[in-house]
């Protein structure tokens, strides 16, 4: 973008430009050049069309005679915008703005959120993006993304918490954050019992403690509701977090958490539909798992190191003396042991809701994933976006890919 800026009518001593033919030579206190200097353009058009003439005429500058020789880079691995047989209706990137407040300006939400680490055996990528039609109706994105480390060293346990708030709730997306925050205040104060958990495989004791976190925060949840005059309802969140150690001999991945949402896992080149199962009751440990189903419906086998990671659970130590009233949703838990090459996905509703309905989508991502580096920030990123007719809420995805 250029900027032209107009010279004044007038100069320091009075000397008008126009209609003046001393002007030069008083100013400069010489001789006046040989030919006259080219009248100044009258409108906005006439003087972009004389910058625009000057710039053409200008020529380029000679290359230097000792360029290096270019550097062959190999192509980038080709993307597709979506998938399907035709691009969904809405435009690829974002349109509209959500509405500011002057006095809430801490409640806007960014349309992005991008996030990413190594630990251990494992890379993680982590990504939150505002869904095709609150892009287009500018509204705010309601998923929520934090990812957070606790304590140093081989002791540190990683946190990964998505938040989808209620779609038809106005607040969504403050309710999403709250969870977020919560969940992660209360993870980072037990970190070190967690992490000493996590590392030795005591499955029973995870869940029932984690179960009893994610308790307190939902109870948190409704009492910020009615703080702000609204039903339970009317100011809610799912939940779905990770749990992963900074400790490279440790392959134990946690999922926990409230609500819709999916996990996955990418192994041998298909994917794999592992959604933890939900608690018949409030407060009921130790559920067995029932064999899951893949994305393209068939049965899943067992690999018998879930649920306890295939080590008997220590006595149960409450995480808090009086657990709250648990969330209106059943919990939901699951432990696992990866392998080497899987990929480990958790998904928000978003993402999870087209994975299962759009072979395409799924078969796509397997292809990008399978026996492949994780891929960085800006790939990752583009690899979530990839779009489907017909699916335009956000999209929260948590990937690890183990080594």
């Amino acid at each position: 973008m250029c900027r032209i800026r107009a010279a004044p009518p007038v100069d320091n001593r009075g000397m008008t430009q126009q209609g003046d033919t001393g002007w030069w030579d008083r100013l400069y206190d010489g001789a006046a050049p040989d030919t006259a200097p080219a009248p100044t353009p009258d409108s906005l058009d006439e003087r972009y069309d004389s910058a625009a003439a000057t710039t053409a005429a200008t020529p380029a500058a000679a290359a230097p005679l000792d360029d290096p020789a270019p550097v062959a880079v190999p192509a980038p691995r080709p993307r597709t915008g979506h998938v399907g047989s035709r691009p969904p209706t809405y435009e690829p990137e974002p349109t509209a703005l959500p509405a500011a407040r002057p006095g809430a300006l801490g409640d806007l939400v960014p349309d992005t959120v991008l996030d990413g680490a190594r630990y251990g055996a494992c890379t993680l990528r982590a990504a939150s993006v505002r869904g095709d039609s609150a892009r287009f109706r500018g509204e705010p994105r309601r998923d929520a993304l934090l990812t957070a480390r606790f304590g140093q060293g081989e002791a540190a346990l990683v946190l990964v918490a998505v938040a989808a708030g209620t779609r038809a709730a106005d607040q969504a997306h403050l309710a999403a954050a709250d969870v977020c925050q919560w969940i992660g205040e209360t993870v980072g104060r037990s970190h070190a019992r967690l992490s000493e958990d996590l590392r030795s495989g005591r499955g029973g004791d995870l869940r029932s403690g984690l179960q009893r976190l994610t308790d307190r925060t939902y109870g948190k949840l409704r009492a910020r509701a009615a703080e702000r005059g609204l039903a339970p309802d009317a100011y809610a969140a799912g939940l779905r977090c990770l749990l992963l150690s900074a400790d490279p001999e440790c392959r134990a991945r946690v999922v926990f958490g409230v609500g819709p949402g999916g996990l996955f896992r990418l192994r041998d080149g298909s994917w794999q539909d592992i959604e933890p199962p939900a608690d018949p009751l409030p407060g009921t440990p130790g559920t067995p798992r029932t064999p899951g189903t893949s994305v393209a419906g068939e049965e899943e086998e067992d690999d018998g190191l879930t649920l306890g990671l295939g080590l008997a659970a220590a006595p149960g130590r409450p995480f808090v003396e009086a657990p709250p009233p648990p969330p209106a949703e059943p919990f939901r838990f699951r432990a696992s042991t990866a392998r080497p090459g899987d990929v480990l996905l958790l998904a928000s509703n978003g993402l999870a809701e087209p994975l299962r309905g759009a072979p395409a989508l799924a078969g796509e991502l397997a292809t990008r994933w399978t026996g492949a580096e994780p891929p960085g920030l800006a790939a990752f990123l583009a690899d979530t976006q990839v779009r489907v007719t017909g699916y335009a809420d956000d999209r929260t995805a948590v990937a690890v890919w183990e080594a």
